[in-house]
């Protein structure tokens, strides 16, 4: 590298001097910035809030990095570090103390509570927006916010609670907003501005390692892309083509030039596929298979090929972090959790990851992955979140997955967000993507998924009964709606707005058109075309034979027929000789009229949705009591039952509060009590018949899911007069299973019934453990001191010994 011009060196030191933290953090740095990285970076130091809009693997998270760095050069501040799930919470927390130690650094995950006074805490997202509707001390001399991953605001189930933590975060706050690379990222900025203040968007989509897209064909991999110059074009790669139709032709697979094709059927199996990966130095790799079960397969099979790809040390070593992660796990669970198997498969390097492993056991598998042991990892599209694990290779051996009701094609921004794991910034000069192909699948519609590299942020925003009567307790119902208003959600509808009035406009005047084309010397040609319209509906209409009262509709009908007949001959325009020329420009003023009604009914739909949802639901809860009138302050306030539905949290949370209310789990067990708070938190994953009743538990039990599915019902109905989102039934598929699970039942015996494997059972305790919390800190009396003692029942073995996240 060539020495800096003076004239260089100058502006480099005025940037310094601009920037002096920035300076300092550059030199501690083992790779220069790029310059994406560095203005984000200089942005902060300004005091502005940051979007970092950029592909997988460019590397956003060193500006959320430098807000740690600055915060820890503050002695009167800290920073907050949020993640979507908490496999990265945990990942970024060990990371962290590893760089400013222990004392530093807290760790925050609704189950895991470590320092949380610390200066740097690390926690997921629904924590932080917790602590807000709490008013939490915590937040005092709050500096900054990371919010990784904040394209997750468009998941349908969880992404709320970002736009909710975006818009109470106190003023003072700045954030750093880390995205995958988005279409929209500008637009998401401008909102970003609008509720947070000054916000700079910083958008790359330059990869630090170029990344090589392949198709494998039978046993051969080509290029998707012509090369040309040593470079890749946007155009498929013609060999590629002739592959993929001598393999998808009918008759002999022996082609023209005399080489052989592998049908569908003769795909390449995952063993030789290995092989050829690591004939090819294009390990790691990670395969993304969209089924749990057939990443599992994938790995024995690959064992039963016999692939080892580790050495005798790297055995040795992976033994060793094995035996160290699972020392705690009792030795009856071992056989359940398939250890020997999944152990063994580690040890010639292959592994896999989706969420049905137990916790400890993704979190070995990715450690080991980090460090270069394991070589494949065969995974569900979880891993492209964030973890970080990057491979040199990624193979995709289906382009179309499961989303829990049909299967549909991946979508270009999920194919950019799988394949950008592949290439290690600072490891690797080049990284490589590669579908296997199978019989349909046309060359051009994977080069059309690999060249779109972005795709739109789109809000999943929709006001709770849980939001609406912490935001009314704390702000009154005017304040609320404007803050609602605020929302990204309302922001894309009143910007559809924009465009879709500017059509209405644009249409009004072609009306207008029109009515002047139509223009009639004789009379109103369009009051005349109404008539010929209700004249020809008229006409349409049958009316069915043999039905009583037949014979008066008939005459009904002719009467109206002849009056509207008459009407026209009356009219002055019948006559007209131009009549038939003015009609056609009627109908198609009728048409385009139609069309605009019903571009202003949904003007109206968008304008202050957000708004209407929370008044409906604001009314519903004033029916029942969660929301009065306070007469010392003359507005809306929280009564105690809308306290208590303040501090639930969940799909269901005031159907819980309803519960609560009514007093109708007081006679419950304690392991009667966890089953009952596994059917309010158990989400199948497919449509899953309940158990009939002789398989739940018996006595009070039976009682208590009898009121509970009363009041669910009593509650749909209100939902659906007052026309807002319903609340999930309950599903009762786990209840057996939980109710063993919380009797003492060996593991063995509860998972014997259930097709669930151990990582799912683990996270669904979690998640009923979390109820319990709820509940203890709510109900008070009798039903606080069981769901203490129900909680004790299933914090045991597997569930006590191993982390949780939630995917």
């Amino acid at each position: 590298m060539s020495e800096p011009s003076p004239s260089e060196r100058y502006a480099q030191s005025k940037r310094d001097a601009a920037h002096p933290s920035l300076s300092l953090f550059c030199r501690l740095q083992r790779f220069d910035l790029d310059d994406f990285q560095r203005r984000a970076c200089e942005s902060l130091e300004e005091g502005n809030s940051v979007l970092v809009a950029a592909p997988t693997g460019a590397g956003k998270t060193i500006v959320a990095e430098f807000a740690v760095f600055c915060t820890m050069r503050d002695p009167n501040a800290k920073i907050f570090y949020t993640t979507p799930i908490k496999a990265l919470s945990n990942q970024k927390f060990r990371e962290l103390v590893e760089t400013y130690g222990a004392s530093e650094v807290g760790l925050l995950t609704g189950d895991v509570n470590i320092n949380s006074q610390a200066r740097i805490v690390v926690m997921t997202t629904e924590v932080l927006r917790n602590m807000i509707y709490a008013s939490s001390s915590l937040l005092d001399d709050l500096a900054f916010v990371v919010m990784d991953e904040v394209h997750y605001l468009a998941d349908r189930f969880r992404g709320a609670v970002w736009e909710e933590v975006i818009i109470h975060l106190g003023s003072e706050v700045r954030m750093v907003a880390l995205s995958a690379t988005v279409s929209n990222a500008e637009e998401f900025g401008d909102w970003l501005q609008t509720v947070r203040g000054s916000t700079d968007v910083i958008v790359s989509e330059k990869r630090p390692t170029p990344l090589y897209q392949h198709v494998l064909v039978g046993d051969r991999m080509h290029d998707l892309f012509r090369q040309r110059d040593g470079r890749s074009t946007n155009q498929v790669n013609p060999e590629l083509e002739r592959a993929t139709q001598a393999a998808g032709g009918r008759g002999s697979n022996r082609s023209k030039r005399g080489g052989y094709h592998r049908r569908e059927h003769q795909r390449l199996d995952r063993g030789p596929f290995v092989d050829m990966l690591d004939e090819f130095n294009l390990l790691p790799a990670i395969f993304f298979i969209f089924s749990r079960a057939a990443c599992d397969d994938a790995v024995r099979q690959v064992c039963r090929y016999g692939i080892s790809l580790t050495t005798r040390d790297e055995r040795e070593e992976i033994r060793e972090i094995v035996e160290g992660a699972t020392r705690n796990l009792l030795d009856e669970d071992l056989a359940v959790l398939g250890f020997w198997q999944w152990r063994d498969a580690l040890e010639r390097g292959i592994a896999s990851h989706h969420a049905g492993l137990l916790p400890v056991f993704k979190e070995v598998v990715e450690t080991l992955f980090q460090r270069r042991l394991v070589k494949v990892v065969f995974a569900t599209e979880t891993l492209a979140l964030g973890i970080n694990m990057p491979a040199r290779t990624v193979v995709l051996e289906k382009l179309d997955k499961f989303n829990g009701v049909a299967r549909v094609p991946i979508t270009p921004g999920e194919y950019t967000q799988l394949t950008g794991r592949a290439g290690r910034r600072g490891i690797d000069t080049e990284g490589h993507a590669v579908v296997q192909w199978r019989e349909g699948m046309h060359p051009s519609a994977v080069a059309s998924l690999a060249s779109r590299r972005s795709y739109p942020l789109n809000s999943s925003f929709r006001p709770t009964y849980n939001m609406a009567v912490n935001l009314i307790g704390r702000f009154g119902r005017e304040r609320t709606r404007e803050l609602l208003e605020s929302s990204f959600a309302q922001f894309q509808a009143d910007r559809a707005v924009v465009d879709i009035a500017q059509r209405v406009t644009q249409q009004q005047a072609a009306l207008q058109g029109y009515r002047d084309a139509m223009e009639c010397h004789r009379g109103d040609f369009l009051e005349y075309s109404r008539l010929r319209r209700e004249l020809s509906e008229v006409e349409k209409q049958r009316i069915p034979k043999g039905e009583s009262g037949t014979a008066t509709a008939r005459q009904q009908r002719n009467e109206q027929l002849t009056g509207l007949r008459d009407a026209m001959k009356r009219h002055a325009c019948h006559d007209c000789a131009e009549r038939e020329s003015h009609a056609r420009w009627a109908e198609r003023y009728w048409r385009l009229e139609r069309d605009t009604q019903r571009l202003i009914d949904e003007v109206h739909d968008r304008t202050g949705s957000v708004a209407r949802t929370f008044d409906r639901i604001t009314d519903l809860l004033i029916r029942l009591g969660y929301i009065v009138d306070d007469p010392a302050t003359a507005r809306l306030t929280a009564s105690m039952h809308g306290t208590n539905l303040q501090r639930i949290f969940g799909e269901r949370d005031l159907l819980v509060a309803e519960c609560i209310r009514k007093q109708v789990w007081l006679d419950l067990d304690p392991a009667q009590l966890a089953a009952m708070c596994c059917a309010l938190t158990f989400e199948p994953r497919r449509e899953e018949e309940n158990p009939p009743e002789g398989h739940l538990p018996k006595g009070k039990f039976r009682e208590a899911m009898t009121a509970t599915e009363q009041i669910w019902m009593r509650l749909d109905e209100l939902e659906d007069e007052f026309h807002v989102p319903r609340t999930v039934p309950l599903s009762t598929a786990l209840v057996p299973a939980m109710y063993r699970w919380a009797s003492g039942v060996p593991l063995d015996r509860v998972l014997e019934r259930t097709d669930l494997a151990a990582g799912d059972f683990v996270r669904q305790v979690r998640q009923v453990l979390d109820l319990l919390d709820q509940l203890h800190t709510v109900a008070g009396g009798r039903l606080a001191a069981t769901a203490k003692q129900s909680r004790q029942l299933i914090f045991r073995g597997i569930v006590a010994h191993t982390g949780a996240e939630v995917e």
